[in-house]
């Protein structure tokens, strides 16, 4: 079986990460996983991006977070790209796109989740709602789209058991795709959650294919090696 991480962020472009292209290297290399995908917090989120910058710099410098893990890994482990789409505290994992693509489309900034996620899908995207019960101080209140995405997110390593377990109620609820990930922001976390598949992911839309069919199985597992 080949596992891959699916939520991850860098402290390149996500303001609130410790967790550095080597680092995220050396973890992921250590626990033997096929692949991971850099999902980093994306401009509408908490990025470290400045805002005044024009759209062609400011979507490449969030890139480089991605560019900088593919390049550590050097063939050690695949690399994918994603984004963590963020609306009012509610986020978005999406799978599919690539640089060249959010290039040619500022306009998703001043999209709703409901034009967003559409749109995205439309043009080949997976599109999951991440922790979708996820409480805290900066969330007014829990927003749910589940009409508008292919899955729900329903194991989040750094969400406890009943927030998890609320999210599983959702996915079943509306027989949505379901998937697992760490969410991690550094080399300390020792909660894992990602997906494992019988054969390689070849590319992010090989990938969104796989999960729309309902491929994959969740796996947790625990990382002994962080002291």
């Amino acid at each position: 079986m080949y596992r891959y991480e699916t939520h991850l962020h860098t402290s390149i472009t996500s303001a609130c990460s410790r967790f550095t292209p080597e680092e995220i290297v050396e973890k992921y290399v250590r626990l033997g996983y096929a692949g991971i995908f850099v999902t980093d917090h994306f401009l509408n989120g908490n990025t470290t991006v400045p805002r005044e910058l024009d759209w062609e710099r400011r979507v490449t410098q969030f890139c480089e977070g991605y560019r900088l893990v593919k390049k550590a890994a050097e063939g050690a482990l695949d690399v994918f790209f994603g984004l963590e789409y963020s609306y009012k505290g509610t986020d978005f994992l999406v799978y599919g796109l690539d640089e060249e693509w959010l290039l040619a489309h500022p306009e998703i900034m001043e999209m709703r989740v409901s034009h967003f996620a559409p749109f995205a899908r439309r043009e080949g995207a997976l599109v999951i709602q991440a922790h979708p019960y996820r409480e805290a101080n900066y969330i007014d209140h829990i927003r749910l789209f589940p009409s508008v995405v292919d899955g729900i997110e329903v194991i989040n390593a750094n969400m406890d058991e009943r927030t998890n377990r609320l999210a599983g109620i959702l996915a079943d609820a509306y027989n949505l795709a379901t998937t697992a990930g760490s969410d991690i922001h550094g080399k300390s976390q020792t909660s894992l959650g990602g997906m494992e598949f019988k054969e390689k992911i070849k590319s992010e839309r090989d990938f969104a294919e796989r999960i729309k069919r309902g491929e994959g199985s969740i796996f947790t597992l625990t990382d002994k090696g962080v002291l």
